[in-house]
C-alpha cells in the first residue's frame, strides 16, 4: 500500500476511535475516499458518519452517482439523506459546502432546555445557534456564549442577536467568501429558495477549501494537474505532465526563433549573447513577482477581473521602477565588464522595457484567463516565461540591433 494512503487510512480509523475529525479534515477528497475504499466494511460507513457532512460529501463527490449510492445505502436514512442533499448542489456553491446538523430552536425555548438540546448532540466547536418559526425562517441567533452566561430560565427571544447574513444554497464560493469576510462570521446561514434555513457554512470548511484552491493552484500554474500527489505512480506524472512539456518546448522554440532573427547582430557582437540570460532573468523574475500578487489576491477575493486596471497599472508602474534601479546597477556593472558605454546603455534601456512588459502580462495573464472563466492558475507560469523570454530579447536584441553604430 502507497505510504501516503496509508497516513490517510490511519487518520480516518483515528476519526472513528476518537470522535475527533481533525485529521480527516486535512485528508484531500480524492485522498479520503480512497482511503474509505481501502477501509474494512464495518468502519467504511461509521467513518462517513463521524466526519462534517460537508467532508464527507466532498469525498464521495470524487465518485460516480453510482458509486455515491453504493455508499450512502450503507448509512441510517437521515445520515444519507443529509449527504444526498448536498451532494444534489453544484460544487463549490453553499449549499455543497454547508453542514446541515444546524440546531433550530424556537424563541420561547429556555436557556434550560437549550443545554438540554446541545448536549444530546454530542458535537464539538458549536458556536452559534438559530433561532426560526414555525416554517423554519429565520428570527435571530445566539452565541453559544450569551447561553453559558444566562439564568437557565431566560428564554433565548431575550439574549438573541439579529441575523447579520445569510446565503442563498446556491449562491456560489465567491460570495460566501465575500459575506464571511465583510461581516466577520464564524456561521454563515444558508436558506432554500422559500427562505427555510437548511444549514449553516462553518467558517473552519471553507478555509480548508480554502488551502485546498491554492496548493492546487501551485500546481496547475507550472502544468502539473490538479490530481497528482508526492506519491502518485510514475506512469500518472508522466502521462499528465508530458502535455505541458511538449507545449514548454514549442514555447522555448519561439523564443529561440525570435534570437535567430538577429543571428547577425549577434555574430558581430558576441557580448549580446553573454548578457541575454541577464536580461530574460530580470523579466521572468519581475513578471513571476506580478503573476504571485495576482494570484493571491484573486484567490483571497481581494481584487476582481474589473479591477484590472488598477492591478495592470501598479504592476506596470512597479516593474518601471524597479527596472529603472536594476538598469542602473546593471548598466553599471557592463560598463566596468566590457567598457562599452553604448552596450551599457543599451541594456540599461532594454532591461526597464522588458521589466515593464513583465509586470504588466504578470498582472493580466490571470485577470484574462478569470474573465474569460477559465481557472486563472492553469499553466500561467509557461504563458508568461514565454513572454517574459520573447519581450525581454526581443527589445534587447532590438535595441542593439537598432544603436548597432555605439557598440
Amino acid at each position: 500500500m502507497k505510504p501516503g494512503l496509508d497516513n490517510a487510512i490511519q487518520a480516518l480509523q483515528r476519526d472513528l476511535v476518537e470522535n475527533h475529525p481533525d485529521d480527516a479534515v486535512q485528508l484531500l477528497p480524492d485522498i479520503g475516499i480512497q482511503a474509505i475504499d481501502a477501509l474494512p466494511e464495518t468502519q467504511m460507513a461509521p467513518v462517513l458518519r463521524n466526519m462534517d457532512p460537508s467532508r464527507s460529501a466532498a469525498m464521495l463527490s470524487m465518485r460516480d452517482p453510482q458509486a455515491q449510492e453504493n455508499y450512502l445505502t450503507r448509512l441510517p436514512q437521515a445520515d444519507a439523506d443529509e449527504l444526498r442533499a448536498i451532494l444534489a448542489y453544484p460544487a463549490d456553491s453553499a449549499g455543497a459546502l454547508m453542514d446541515p446538523r444546524v440546531l433550530l430552536l424556537r424563541a420561547d425555548t429556555t436557556v434550560r432546555e437549550a443545554l438540554a438540546r446541545i448536549r444530546a448532540l454530542h458535537r464539538r466547536g458549536m458556536r452559534m445557534l438559530f433561532v426560526v418559526d414555525a416554517d423554519n425562517h429565520l428570527e435571530g441567533q445566539v452565541d453559544i456564549q450569551d447561553i453559558a452566561t444566562a439564568t437557565a430560565a431566560t428564554r433565548l427571544e431575550e439574549i438573541q442577536h439579529p441575523v447579520l447574513a445569510v446565503v442563498n444554497a446556491v449562491a456560489p464560493r465567491e460570495e460566501v467568501v465575500d459575506i464571511l469576510e465583510r461581516y466577520r462570521l464564524t456561521d454563515l446561514p444558508v436558506v432554500d429558495a422559500e427562505e427555510r434555513l437548511i444549514g449553516a457554512v462553518r467558517y473552519r470548511n471553507l478555509v480548508a477549501a480554502a488551502e485546498n484552491e491554492a496548493t492546487v493552484a501551485m500546481q496547475t500554474m507550472v502544468g502539473v494537474s490538479k490530481d497528482e500527489r508526492a506519491l502518485s505512480k510514475v506512469s500518472f506524472a508522466v502521462r499528465k505532465r508530458l502535455p505541458w512539456l511538449h507545449i514548454n518546448l514549442a514555447t522555448a522554440f519561439l523564443a529561440a526563433a525570435v534570437v535567430g532573427l538577429f543571428e547577425s547582430t549577434i555574430a558581430k557582437y558576441t557580448a549580446l549573447a553573454v548578457l541575454l540570460p541577464v536580461v530574460a532573468g530580470q523579466s521572468g523574475n519581475t513578471g513571476a513577482q506580478a503573476l504571485a500578487v495576482t494570484m493571491r489576491g484573486l484567490a483571497l477575493r481581494e481584487i476582481r477581473a474589473r479591477h484590472w486596471p488598477r492591478v495592470v497599472f501598479k504592476e506596470m508602474s512597479a516593474g518601471f521602477w524597479n527596472g529603472v534601479a536594476i538598469a542602473a546597477t546593471t548598466s553599471l556593472g557592463v560598463w566596468i565588464w566590457s567598457g562599452s558605454t553604448g552596450l551599457a546603455g543599451i541594456i540599461g534601456v532594454s532591461m526597464i522595457m522588458s521589466m515593464v512588459i513583465a509586470g504588466i502580462f504578470g498582472a493580466a495573464i490571470p485577470l484574462v484567463l478569470t474573465t474569460l472563466g477559465q481557472d486563472p492558475a492553469q499553466s500561467s507560469s509557461i504563458v508568461l516565461t514565454t513572454v517574459t523570454d520573447v519581450t525581454g530579447f526581443m527589445s534587447f536584441l532590438g535595441i542593439a540591433t537598432l544603436f548597432s553604430s555605439l557598440l
